[in-house]
């Protein structure tokens, strides 16, 4: 059996291999933004309304980690670092449009209206965070 290890966690379902690379509430947001080029860390930002400083920073660096995007780090004043896919990123590509069609195919029954998806008020809408995502 072909078994690849990350830290200490063994890897038997290819399922759990993809979610603990990309998954989680922020990743594949993180992701789709990167998928249409090179961002600056001030862009992302504005581009995943709700997310923290803290968490962008975390996940950023969980990605380059896992070798998914490239940070690239400017010499000048004030600080430019950019962020972009990498090659092995690039291979997500399909897996981040297949999720996209997903979300536009079933944004109904969910409550989001067709155009620019937004967070829901209902109290059973917190679980799906919504952005400014038009497809």
């Amino acid at each position: 059996m072909d078994e690849k290890k990350i830290g200490t966690q063994e890897y038997y379902c290819p399922v759990k291999l993809t979610t603990d690379v990309i998954g989680g509430k922020w990743k594949p947001l993180i992701l789709f933004y990167l998928e249409s080029g090179t961002k600056r860390f001030g862009e992302l930002r504005k581009l995943i309304p709700g997310m923290t400083k803290k968490m962008l920073t975390q996940h950023l660096r969980d990605l380059e980690r896992d070798e998914v995007i490239r940070r690239r780090v400017y010499a000048v004043v004030p600080p430019k670092v950019e962020y972009s896919l990498t090659r092995h990123g690039g291979t997500l590509k399909p897996i981040l449009k297949l999720m996209s069609a997903w979300g536009t195919r079933h944004r109904k029954r969910y409550g989001i209206p067709k155009g620019k998806m937004r967070p829901r008020n209902s109290a059973s809408s917190k679980r799906f965070l919504a952005t400014d995502i038009s497809l």
